[in-house]
């Protein structure tokens, strides 16, 4: 099975008092998605020297990413998305496509085209995979809670929390443990909508001091991976060089990790 999906992505990052604050404010407005409470486990793909999250780092109108996806933790007889996420001007296109596991990994990891799944977005899939030579980079996991708008179920937003990684035993299979992103437990909050949010909902944002921010969970990842190798160079080489990660998320040194990452591949 294959989909696409076309929508305006709005992403907050909340404290866990704000995000209580939300879901009591917003009320009998809202209620559980069909699938509500429950896990999702990524492995994101990249090419050797993180050519994607660099460029995505950059912020350019273009970017895209690839992602293999399981809801839940996997096991042998799991189903999983291959999904290619392209952003163009601020709106986000999802293509995926649905098959087992072990057609996956067999694709993915021995390069078998899984013919019996073969569709047009299965091939758009197959030529970035090609095109990019994308490997194996790192291993995501979150916990996601689901709502819609009662009265605009197209407009659905999330709540993520217990963000965590890791770079080794990337394989679905593996349980989803990993090292979080944030010890404080922040949620990040997403809003999908195919347009404008209603009045209400963006009032209701603003009286908690909930702002829209860009935030990609991979390329956190990558920036706390990138500053974890500069302090193991930095105590090996130059003690007094080290950058904090106050600097990586600041603009200026966003702007430096491109060049940064290339010394140290």
């Amino acid at each position: 099975m294959a989909g696409i999906f076309k929508r305006v992505e709005k992403k907050y990052l909340l404290t866990p008092k704000q995000g209580e604050l939300l879901i009591e404010r917003l009320g009998d407005r809202i209620e559980n998605d069909l699938y509500s409470d429950y896990t999702i486990c990524n492995i994101y793909y990249d090419t050797e020297r993180n050519d994607l999250i660099r460029r995505s780092l950059a912020k350019p109108r273009f970017k895209e990413k690839f992602r293999l996806r399981c809801y839940g933790e996997a096991g042998d007889d799991s189903t999983v998305f291959l999904e290619l996420k392209k952003k163009w001007r601020g709106v986000v296109y999802k293509r995926r496509v649905e098959m087992p596991i072990k057609v996956a990994e067999l694709y993915l990891n021995d390069h078998i085209y899984p013919k019996e799944y073969d569709c047009q977005i299965l091939k758009e899939i197959d030529y970035a995979i090609r095109f990019y030579e994308l490997i194996p980079k790192v291993f995501l996991a979150y916990d996601r809670k689901a709502y819609v708008v009662k009265d605009m179920p197209e407009i659905r937003f999330t709540l993520d929390e217990r963000i965590r990684s890791r770079k080794k035993d990337i394989d679905l299979r593996k349980g989803s443990d990993g090292d979080l992103l944030y010890e404080e437990n922040m949620k990040l909050l997403e809003i999908k909508a195919p347009a404008a949010l209603p009045i209400w909902f963006v009032d209701i944002l603003a009286e908690l001091d909930i702002y829209s921010t860009s935030f990609s969970k991979y390329g956190r990842v990558y920036e706390r991976l990138l500053k974890n190798d500069l302090e193991e160079r930095d105590e090996e080489y130059a003690p007094n060089t080290r950058y904090t990660m106050q600097q990586l998320e600041s603009d200026s040194v966003r702007n430096r990790a491109d060049t940064v990452s290339e010394a140290l591949v």
